[in-house]
């Protein structure tokens, strides 16, 4: 078995401080993960982990040695990196993370085109409304909507989208169209909302006259799921804040109807994030470029 596998078992291991998390992120068994982490501590004479039944943490040895084996990887990823730049051919694996409305809308339909394009480049799509950690996550690209929290990461802007409140007609029928943004505050009306671990109050920033305000709003539903969210606004359940590229089809059909166009929430930003040393792999800067181009494309033609 190759050492560097055994390197990147352990690097894994130590992030996500789990054996278990680490062979799902490796796509290899739990046992398999353990065993190379056993030869890892035979081979270097030294224990990495101390174990029981519900815990796993490094050892002082293994503190050392994670700071030298990142710099390891990094070394043959940079060498790897170089090779394709040379060669003209980049490949491997590339690991992208997007919001659940942003993947399958945007992103999941330009990857067999980029695929096509590079075929020697595989990739795996991950879809979660989640913020998610690139570094614990393996993660090489992630896109989404707001404003990133993490400011030592790299930020590629793709656009800044409108947003609309709306409704369905069934549920304007029967509670009547707000009037104002003071309906949405004092619970005149229903709202559906996005929550994920983490987040703060609801409030949805709406421009007004006299500028952007945050609306405090509630309603009797909430999830970390935005086609959830939409299905509920269609089933005439309560009013929701979408993009627009998300609605698009519903609003055209008549399914979701705008209101308060008068004072509509400010736009969102979309964008991808991505780390220094990321950037530097060809494959990870081809799929950015390519990316960023197709997305703006197809907002600008919703």
């Amino acid at each position: 078995m190759s050492y560097f596998d055994n390197i990147r078992t352990f690097v894994r291991v130590y992030e996500l401080g789990s054996m278990s998390a680490a062979a799902r992120d490796q796509r290899i068994s739990a046992a398999v993960a353990s065993s190379r982490i056993s030869q890892l501590e035979d081979y270097l004479s030294v224990r990495l982990f101390q174990r029981t039944t519900r815990q796993l943490n490094p050892t002082e040895q293994g503190n050392i040695f994670y700071s030298g084996a990142c710099k390891i990887l990094e070394a043959i990823d940079a060498a790897e990196s170089e090779v394709n730049s040379i060669t003209q051919s980049p490949r491997g694996l590339l690991h992208v993370a997007a919001p659940l409305g942003v993947g399958r809308r945007l992103i999941a339909p330009l990857m067999p085109d980029f695929k096509q394009e590079y075929p020697l480049i595989d990739l795996r799509l991950r879809l979660s409304d989640r913020k998610l950690d690139l570094t614990a996550e393996a993660i090489d690209v992630r896109f989404f909507l707001g404003v990133p929290e993490d400011s030592a990461l790299r930020i590629r802007k793709i656009a800044d989208c409108p947003r609309l409140l709306c409704a369905a007609p069934l549920y304007l029928k029967a509670r009547g169209i707000p009037q104002s943004p003071q309906d949405l505050a004092d619970g005149t009306h229903d709202c559906l909302n996005l929550r994920y671990p983490g987040a703060p109050e609801f409030q949805w920033p709406l421009q007004l006259p006299e500028g952007t305000r945050k609306i405090a709003v509630k309603g009797p539903f909430e999830t970390d799921d935005g086609d959830v969210l939409t299905n509920w606004a269609l089933d005439g359940h309560g009013i929701v804040l979408k993009p627009v590229f998300e609605i698009a089809d519903h609003l055209a059909a008549g399914r979701l109807v705008p209101v308060l166009e008068d004072t509509p929430p400010i736009p969102i930003q979309m964008a991808l994030l991505y780390t220094h040393r990321r950037h530097q792999d060809p494959k990870a800067r081809l799929f950015i470029e390519f990316m960023v181009e197709k997305m703006q494309a197809a907002l600008e033609a919703a």
